[in-house]
Formats: structure tokens, sequence, C-alpha cells
């Protein structure tokens, strides 16, 4: 797991305990999504490239930064939309494009069923964004997507990631970083993660 980043921070263990509690209602679940998003966005961007500015303060000029990188947000439909405003909210300027994919629950494989990308790429950075990396099988197909589409740089940011699900897209893509906030023990015989939290779509939207 040479490419899998588990965030140490206090703050993002704290919040994803709460999100695991079965009492956490879903206004507050879906608080608790966006907040993590954003610490994680923050970890997963420290190598983003920059360029130099002049920039005027009341007192003098001096020397700034902008970011050179123009990034898309690819929430994998319906439950990486609870990640997506958190990182807005750190990166206003951010291109969303959503990719819809679902598990068939027999065979445990992704489907898709939704994707709007544009013929060519707008953007040079994209975050994958799911809160469970489970089977990895959705995972997989949007980085297949993605680089199919002309991307190069692509990160995926979730929640919680489950050793199977690890190692499905570090086999088929090793050069996509995995940033979580956890590493859980297993797969169900449902392909649901253990100890996990539940299903993420269902908690944020009150649907289950």
């Amino acid at each position: 797991m040479q490419n899998v980043i588990v965030s140490k921070h206090p703050l993002v263990a704290h919040k994803l305990t709460k999100l695991r509690d079965i009492s956490t209602e879903p206004k507050k679940f879906r608080e608790l999504v966006r907040e993590i998003a954003g610490l994680l966005c923050y970890e997963a961007t420290a190598d983003l490239e920059t360029m130099p500015v002049s920039v005027t303060t009341p007192l003098t000029e001096t020397t700034g930064v902008h970011l050179k990188e123009k990034i898309g947000l690819v929430p994998i439909l319906r439950s990486g939309l609870g990640m997506v405003e958190g990182i807005w909210e750190l990166v206003p300027g951010a291109e969303v494009w959503h990719i819809g994919l679902y598990r068939d629950e027999k065979t445990l494989k992704p489907v898709q069923y939704y994707n709007k990308l544009p013929l060519d790429p707008t953007v040079s950075v994209c975050l994958i964004l799911d809160p469970m990396l489970a089977t990895g099988g959705s995972a997989v197909a949007t980085v297949d997507i993605l680089k199919n589409w002309g991307v190069r740089k692509i990160k995926f940011v979730g929640l919680i990631g489950a050793p199977e699900g690890i190692k499905a897209l570090e086999t088929h893509h090793p050069d996509v970083p995995i940033h979580l906030a956890a590493i859980d023990e297993r797969l169900n015989e449902k392909g649901y993660i253990v100890p996990g939290l539940g299903d993420a779509g269902d908690r944020q939207f009150g649907t289950g």
C-alpha cells in the first residue's frame, strides 16, 4: 500500500468516529462528510503546481502564487455528491463532472449509467470523490474513464477503504494516489466495509 495516504489528523479521526455512529442523523452525517472531505482535500492538494504573481497589499507590492493547475472534481454518484461542497469551499474554481456508477448487487461489478464529460479534457487534475472504497470496481472504472478522456493526473479521495478495494485500485492503476481517512478490516459477504459506517448514500440522503 505504498500509494495510500491515510490522514493522521486528529480532527479527521474525531469526525470519522461520529460519522460511524449509527445514531448520527442524516443532517449531521452530511455535515461530517463535507467537513472530512475538506480536510482530506487539504492534504491531497499539497503538491499542486503554482506560479508566481505580483500582488499589491495596503502597504507595498509583493510576490505571491496562483494555482497553475485546473482542478476537476469527479463525484461518483450518488454518495460522492456529499463530498463536493467541502472541497468547493477550499477550491471554489474547481469544475465538477458527474459520473454515475452503481454496483450490481449480484456480481458486485460497477455498471455505468451516466457520463456527460465533454470531448476533450478541460482540467489537468481530477479528484475522484467516493466515501467508500469497497470492492474498488467503481473507482477503477472511473479512473479508466478519466484516462480515456485524457486526464493524466488523477487522485482518489475517500473516507474509508477496505483492503480489497485498495488492492484492486492499486493493481489496475498504481499511479493513482489514494487519500483516505481510515482503512477498515474487510468486506462482508455483501460487499460492505466492516466495521464501516453503513451505506453512505442512504445515510446522507435518509433513504436507508
